[in-house]
Order: structure tokens, then sequence, then C-alpha cells
């Protein structure tokens, strides 16, 4: 995005691009369908130590501008659930044609198959040491970019190189971990969660203070689906996650209605009328199931409550950066100036996208962060 937008402005990059072929994060993204930005956009769908630093970027750049730019390339968007855009192809492939096309067209120069071995500052600018199939060659700009992602997908070439290069230069980085990711459950709840596997629940799921409304995945290894992938950006190891299996129905007031009609039911009768049969027999674990509604006591009926509206989850850990969606920190806002994205210590020097500590939810907006943030240093450098 940085490159094209530089190229559309009449200036000259060099991309350096350490695998063969471009895009390749965008290309597998969503599935390969690529979620390329969400209509609901704002600074409360990211996390960083400093969200408002946000402001002064996205003012530059919206969604309608994401919208805009990518519709003006053939990009027609079809609207998914909770504002998430991809395009009416559903093709990742065609967002990364937009780009290629661009470069192409503006004549900007790629080098693929480049691993950048050093970086230098110097006088006038910054000399780029790279290895590539054709040997090892130096490069000179007065401007340098790092956009090189975070730690997750290593086999796409995913590193801290990012990280290294602000680190040389003395920038402060906010502790980075892998977010957007499936948890894991171990000890003596495994098995219970391993039999589950395959089982998907419309859930609300809590944290700290925070939480999503989304289905859920029960995994031979634990807990996975968009709501845990949410949460998992908040969630700290040795907190409690707290799942609401029914948020759109109160339990209580379910169990009221049936002893109204004489109570004839057995709790597993009215706990399958919302949950599937395997589930149901999975919380006999910690429920009487086969106890007529009418016979419950309040203590039997709160403890079926509580289980389905606040079944409480100790994760042992997540499944790290292979599995996980972005990278959760990264060099500090407060090392960047707030509308170029420019090092303060290190004019000339930028950093954008996945490698600055902005990480945003499921849903298009980690897109959105890198159209906006590739726009604002294009206009900078």
């Amino acid at each position: 995005m940085c490159a094209a937008q530089a190229g559309l402005l009449g200036k000259k990059t060099l991309l350096l691009e350490r695998n063969d072929k471009v895009g390749a994060k965008i290309l597998i993204s969503g599935g390969g369908r690529c979620n390329y930005t969400n209509t609901g956009t704002t600074i409360a769908n990211f996390i960083s130590e400093n969200p408002d630093f946000l402001h002064g970027i996205f003012k530059q750049w919206t969604v309608e501008d994401t919208i805009d730019f990518f519709e003006a390339y053939g990009i027609k968007g079809q609207e998914k659930t909770l504002g998430q855009l991809f395009p009416a192809t559903n093709k990742a492939k065609d967002i990364v044609a937009v780009f290629s096309k661009i470069l192409y067209e503006t004549e900007q120069d790629i080098a693929l198959s480049t691993l950048v071995k050093s970086v230098e500052k110097n006088a006038d600018g910054f000399t780029v040491h790279v290895e590539s199939p054709k040997g090892e060659h130096l490069y000179r700009a007065k401007k340098l970019v790092i956009a090189s992602g975070g730690l997750p997908v290593q086999k796409l070439g995913a590193s801290d190189f990012g990280l290294r290069i602000a680190k040389q230069f003395g920038l402060e980085l906010v502790a980075t971990a892998p977010a957007l990711v499936p948890l894991t459950i171990t000890g003596k709840d495994a098995d219970w969660y391993s039999s589950l596997s395959g089982n998907s629940v419309f859930s609300k799921v809590s944290v700290a203070g925070m939480s999503f409304e989304e289905n859920i995945l029960f995994t031979h290894w634990g807990l996975s689906g968009p709501a845990i992938l949410q949460i998992s950006s908040y969630w700290r190891p040795g907190q409690e996650i707290i799942l609401d299996l029914l948020p759109n129905f109160n339990l209580d007031n379910l169990i009221k209605q049936e002893r109204q009609v004489g109570g004839k039911r057995l709790v597993s009768q009215l706990l399958n009328d919302y949950f599937s049969r395997k589930l149901v027999d999975a919380l006999g674990k910690f429920l009487a199931l086969d106890i007529k509604i009418a016979s419950l006591s309040k203590a039997d009926a709160k403890l079926i409550v509580d289980t389905v509206h606040r079944f409480k989850v100790k994760p042992a850990g997540d499944k790290g950066y292979d599995k996980a969606e972005v990278m959760r920190g990264g060099v500090s806002t407060a090392e960047l100036r707030g509308k170029t994205l420019e090092s303060k210590k290190i004019p000339g020097l930028y950093f954008g996208g996945e490698t600055v500590d902005v990480t945003g939810w499921l849903g298009g907006y980690n897109f959105q962060w890198a159209w906006a943030s590739g726009y604002v240093i294009a206009q900078a450098i």
C-alpha cells in the first residue's frame, strides 16, 4: 500500500520482499477471501498502549477511502456479518492484483526473494545490505519504511525483523505476544473439551471487563472460533474466562416457565431445546440431567443457571504464533510521529502495519490499519 500510494504521487520506491511473490499474507487471509476492511471501524476496535494515537492516522485514510480505492480498481465489496467487507469475487488474489497493477503502472521496483541482512544509518540516509538469488547487494535510500509485519505464520517468512530494527535504533517496544489465537486446555479438563471437538456454540465470552458475542468452537486441544480469537487479544496467562453459553435467553426464566406448566420435562429435555445432544450430555459432568424440572431445588436450579450462563474456563495457554492471526505489541506509538509514523529519534525511518503497537480485532480491522498506515507514510516519504 505504501509503495502503491507513493507511486501514485509520482515518487520512486524499491520494495524489498522476502517471499518469491508479493502479498503472500493477503492471499491466505480470510480463508483466501480477504476481509479487507470493516464498515464499523473505530479506534475502539484496536488494542494499543495509546489507542488515541490512531485518530491522526484514521482521519487521513478512512474506511470510505479504502472502499473507494479498491472500487476504483474494480473491487466491489460485499458486506458479511458484523461489518466485514470481502471482495464480491471472494478472491484475495484480486486485492493483491490491485497493488501489482499500481506498482507496475507507476514503475516501482520490486526485489523478490530478497532477505535484508542489515540496515545502517548514514549522513544522507540509509544503507540496506540484502541477500538474493543474484547474490549480495547494497541499496541506499534517503527514506526507509519498515512494514515487515509481525511474528505469525512463519512459513510465509514472518520474523522479528521489524522489532530488531527498532531495537537497533533504540526505539521502545511494547511486549509482543500472539493475538487472535486459539486457546489451549490441559490437565483434568482436557478430555472434556476434546470430547466436544467440532461443536460450535453461539456464546458471550468475557475476560477482564471485555466481552464478545460470536461462536466458540470446541477443539481436541481447547477452544477456538471467532469469540475465542477475539477475547484472546485481551486474555493474559492465569486469567479465567467466563462463557455465557446461552446469551440470548435467561435460563432462570425458562426454568420458571417450565414449572408454571407442571415442570414434567427433564433438565436434559429443556437444554436439548438450545444445545446439541453432545453438549447436553457433556454438561452431565456438572449437572443432574435426569431430574424433572418440578423436582429441582433452588440450589439445583441455581447450579444449572450458573453453569450455562457463567461457565468458567482457565486456559493453559494459546496455540502460539503459527496459529495466531496477528501479533500484539510492537514498536511503541510514543516513538512515532502521530501524522506520519516517522521515528522521532531517527529522521527518515518509518514503521507501519503490524510492526507497530496497534492490534485490531478480527474482522478486517487489521487490514484497515495496514492501508491507513501505508497511505500516511507514502504522503510523508
